[in-house]
């Protein structure tokens, strides 16, 4: 019951957690408020950490993205441990949690912890749209960096566009 309630709050909640995680996490490049001349001693972060954040687009081209209406109904949200996104024909979020993350030349490779089939009147088996539609893998995700605030998921069929990070315009 209580797996349930969750699932059914968790596309209210959604708007408001990507909006707590745009102002929480610094933009890269961002000063730390260090004095210049002064080396900082930063931990490190995980390898995705730039992807962090909620964006728009993919499933159409992105707009709205530097507006706060973006933070409303974002498509894909990054956290340190799982990644959600919209389902085309569900107001809920699918939620993927991260097994590992590879560094790429030019993005990121996720790896996610892979889903047991659910049972059903017609037999075991994963929701249709559990994955990202790339390559017939819903395990792997590959994130490719157009510039600060754009990426891509190429060889991904039902993520043709481009995404754009949310931002406060």
């Amino acid at each position: 019951m209580r797996r349930r309630a969750l699932l059914l709050t968790l596309p209210l909640a959604a708007p408001f957690v990507a909006a707590r995680l745009a102002e929480a996490q610094p933009r890269q490049g961002a000063p730390q408020g260090a004095p210049q001349g002064v080396p900082q001693l930063t931990p490190q972060g995980p390898p995705h950490e730039w992807v962090f954040g909620v964006w728009t687009g993919g499933q159409y081209p992105p707009n709205d993205w530097d507006t706060p209406a973006c933070f409303g109904s974002p498509t894909v949200i990054f956290t340190r441990d799982i990644v959600m996104r919209a389902a085309a024909l569900d107001t809920a979020y699918r939620q993927r949690t991260i097994e590992t993350v590879a560094l790429q030349p030019n993005g990121l490779e996720f790896r996610f912890t892979p889903m047991a089939p659910i049972g059903g009147p017609l037999g075991s088996r994963l929701p249709p749209d559990i994955g990202f539609g790339c390559d017939g893998n819903p395990n792997v995700l590959r994130v490719e960096r157009r510039g600060p605030d754009e990426i891509v998921f190429p060889g991904c069929n039902e993520f043709l566009s481009a995404l754009r990070r949310c931002v406060k315009g």
